[in-house]
C-alpha cells in the first residue's frame, strides 16, 4: 500500500503539491527535503524556502542538504522508509541510490508536456517561445534530466496575455491534482508508464538569467511581446533608454499604422521613419497615450513600463513625466 511519502521541493511552485498531500487522508508526509535557506534583502537575512515554510507550518520535519548525493542522506531516507518520494522543483540531481530506494519510485511533477521543455524553466520558455499550450507531466524519475517514464499528463491552453507568472499559478494547481491522481494509479496498479522518445528533438528550458530579460529590438514584434510576457515577473524585460535601464512590463504587437494618429504618422514620415527605414529600437510614433517602437519586423506598442528607480506605470503616465519624440531610440544597453 502506498502511504508514506517523503517530499522534495523548494520554490513556490512546489507548495501546492505539498499542501495537497498534507490535506489528503490517503498519505502521510513523513519528511520534507528542501534546498538550504539563502540570504535575501538588503540585510542579507536567511529566508526559508517556500516549501520549508509550508512544511514547518504543518509540523513536518525538514531536512536541507547542501548535496543530496552525500551518503548520510541515503541513510536518513532508509530510516524514513518512504513508499514513494515525490519531487517537485527540488533543484538538485538525485542519485541512483535514492531513485532505487522507495518501492513506488521517485515521482516527479514537471511543468511541461514532456518530452518538450526538459530543464529548469519550462514555464517561462513556453511563453517566451509563443506556445499555444503547455501542461504538466508526472513521471517516474531516472538518472537523466527529465527523461523518466511518463505516467500522466494534463494540457493547459495559454491565454493571449499569458505571462510566466500567470502560467506558473495555473500549472502549480494542475500539478497538485495530477500528482494525487498519479499516486492513486500507482497504488491501484493501474499506472501506465510511457517511455520518452530517445531521438526526437526537444526544446531545453535552461534556467533564466537576468540577461534573458534584455530586449533584442532586431527580433520581431511578436517575439519581443512573447519575451516580455515570459520573463514576467522575473527577471523582467528591460532595455536601455537615455543612459538608464527601462523595464517594460506590457506591450503588444501592432500592424503598420495601428494605434498611430495621423499627426504622429506625418511627424514620423517627415523624419524619414517608416517600417522600411527606421532602425530597430527607434520610436516611430508617439501620442499622449501611446508609444510605438520599430522592431526587426513590425511595430511594438508599449503599454506599461518602469523607469529605473521608479514604480510601474502605464504609458500615458510615463509620457507625462518623460516626454518622448519620434526618432529616439531604445538600445540593448543602458
Amino acid at each position: 500500500m502506498l502511504r508514506n511519502i517523503v517530499f522534495m521541493g523548494t520554490p513556490d511552485f512546489a507548495v501546492g503539491t505539498l499542501d495537497a498531500l498534507i490535506a489528503s487522508d490517503n498519505y502521510q508526509v513523513q519528511a520534507v527535503f528542501s534546498q538550504p535557506d539563502k540570504p535575501k534583502g538588503r540585510k542579507k537575512e536567511l529566508q526559508m524556502t517556500p516549501v520549508k515554510a509550508a512544511a514547518a507550518a504543518a509540523g513536518i520535519p525538514v531536512y536541507q542538504p547542501a548535496k543530496i548525493r552525500e551518503p548520510q542522506w541515503l541513510d536518513v531516507l532508509k530510516e524514513l522508509r518512504p513508499d514513494a518520494i515525490v519531487v517537485v522543483a527540488f533543484g538538485q540531481i538525485i542519485p541512483q541510490t535514492i531513485l532505487d530506494l522507495p518501492e513506488y519510485g521517485c515521482i516527479n511533477v514537471h511543468a511541461s508536456l514532456l518530452p518538450k521543455y526538459r530543464g529548469a524553466a519550462p514555464i517561462q520558455w513556453a511563453v517566451i517561445n509563443g506556445e499555444k499550450e503547455s501542461g504538466v507531466t508526472t513521471m517516474r524519475m531516472d538518472a537523466g534530466l527529465d527523461t523518466g517514464d511518463m505516467i500522466l499528463k494534463e494540457t493547459v491552453p495559454l491565454d493571449q496575455n499569458e505571462t510566466g507568472g500567470s502560467l506558473f499559478e495555473k500549472l502549480s494547481a494542475v500539478g497538485a491534482q495530477l500528482l494525487l491522481r498519479t499516486l492513486e494509479a500507482l497504488d491501484e496498479g493501474t499506472a501506465h508508464f510511457e517511455k520518452q522518445p530517445e531521438n526526437s528533438p526537444t526544446a531545453y528550458a535552461a534556467m533564466l538569467t537576468k540577461g534573458d530579460g534584455c530586449i533584442d529590438w532586431g527580433k520581431s514584434a511578436h517575439e519581443i511581446a512573447c519575451r516580455i510576457r515570459g520573463v514576467d515577473p522575473w527577471p523582467g524585460a528591460w532595455t536601455g533608454f537615455r543612459g538608464k535601464t527601462l523595464k517594460i512590463w506590457k506591450a503588444e504587437e501592432v500592424g503598420s499604422g495601428d494605434g498611430v494618429s495621423k499627426s504622429t504618422g506625418v511627424e514620423a514620415v517627415q523624419k524619414g521613419l517608416t517600417p522600411q527605414t527606421a532602425v530597430p529600437g527607434t520610436v516611430c510614433a508617439v501620442t499622449k497615450t501611446s508609444l510605438c517602437v520599430q522592431t526587426g519586423d513590425g511595430l511594438l506598442s508599449i503599454r506599461e513600463l518602469q523607469p529605473e528607480g521608479k514604480k510601474r506605470m502605464d504609458i500615458a503616465a510615463f509620457l507625462r513625466g518623460y516626454p518622448v519624440t519620434t526618432g529616439e531610440r531604445f538600445a540593448a544597453d543602458a
